[in-house]
């Protein structure tokens, strides 16, 4: 990648640990370009336990897998195909409704806000937000948070596109990362959070996430997130349950993933992808099917998992919202919903909201 090709210089200086609601964070900075740095917490943070959390989701009933376990490198590929496919409607519609409402973001911002993202990512959607703050400032700051190597995703390349841009990734939680931006500078954010990942979490969850933002929110920060709408079942099930059978490898590898990570000996043969819609909580669920009687050993993890035939492994939800159920989130989580934008269909909304 093009930051490969650059030899850091790392300029290391500790922002002092301050006591955020029950977090207390301290952060070293670190310098790769005039032009680009990360911080990374000092403090460390509990690094997802692989072998533990299977251990817990299988050997329960019923049987489920984080989806948080999609993304190995194989796994994020397959999503990034899944994307482009006619029947997944989600990413295009964002991006249409982002390239829509652009010169309206520039109304709105002023050049005291950067950019961001909940997730490191080089994506068009971040380039169309870019360019909405480029036009109020050319100077743009983009912050993306990510527990992930932020030098590994994709923010670097943004600077052959984006010559006056300022990246200040954050190597860590959201949560963490947000508090540490709150109590970097005075600047207000526009928290981006894209792809109806929110969509992941029930109502519980989605709520006290957001509260937890609005926390670390400044009062004129704003948060901009998108959510999936309720339609018709079959444009959601298509949309998950492709004809090219692109999403079932997709939910497929995650057994692989296990097998080569902790020494499982699934056959994923005898599996099935299945999708069903509830319509009583408007949530896709996303499962895995047995398709016979079997017995599974994970000896990475300690457990023998036995399954009956037709049985269901659960892998995701994900959640579809009315716009009186986005009003009640916001709500809920003391947000006020300043602009809601849909598409002309209503497949999707883009909503902006400021903690009140």
């Amino acid at each position: 990648m093009y930051w490969h090709n650059i030899q850091d210089i790392y300029q290391r200086h500790i922002i002092k640990s301050h006591m955020l609601g029950r977090y207390h964070t301290g952060h070293v900075k670190c310098v790769v370009t005039p032009s680009f740095g990360y911080y990374r917490t000092t403090t460390g943070f509990q690094r997802t336990n692989f072998a533990a959390e299977i251990r817990r989701g299988l050997d329960s009933s019923p049987k489920s897998i984080p989806p948080k376990f999609f993304y190995d490198t194989k796994g994020s590929l397959l999503f990034e195909e899944i994307c482009s496919l006619p029947e997944y409607y989600l990413t295009r519609t964002e991006t249409a409704i982002l390239t829509r409402i652009r010169h309206k973001l520039v109304d709105i911002l002023n050049d005291r806000f950067r950019l961001v993202e909940l997730g490191s990512g080089s994506s068009t959607k971040t380039r169309l937000l870019l360019d909405a703050m480029q036009a109020v400032n050319p100077r743009i700051r983009y912050t993306p948070i990510d527990i992930s190597d932020i030098l590994e995703g994709g923010a670097g390349s943004l600077e052959v596109d984006y010559p006056d841009l300022i990246v200040t990734g954050i190597v860590d939680t959201y949560e963490r990362g947000l508090a540490l931006l709150k109590h970097m500078d005075e600047s207000n954010n526009l928290v981006a959070f894209l792809g109806s990942s929110m969509g992941n979490m029930d109502h519980d969850e989605a709520v006290a996430f957001m509260r937890h933002l609005r926390e670390q929110m400044k009062p004129d920060d704003l948060f901009l997130v998108g959510l999936d709408m309720v339609k018709d079942t079959r444009i959601i099930k298509a949309a998950y349950d492709d004809s090219q059978g692109v999403t079932a490898r997709f939910n497929l590898n995650v057994l692989h993933r296990i097998n080569s990570e902790i020494g499982a000996n699934f056959d994923t043969d005898m599996f099935a992808h299945h999708v069903s819609y509830n319509r009583s909580k408007n949530r896709i669920e996303m499962y895995l099917r047995s398709l016979r009687a079997q017995t599974v050993y994970i000896p990475g993890a300690g457990i023998t998992v036995h399954l009956g035939r037709d049985e269901l492994i659960h892998t995701e939800n994900s959640y579809k919202y009315t716009v009186s159920q986005i009003y009640d989130l916001a709500e809920s989580a003391r947000f006020d919903v300043k602009r809601l934008w849909q598409d002309d269909d209503r497949l999707f909304s883009l909503v902006l909201m400021s903690p009140c």
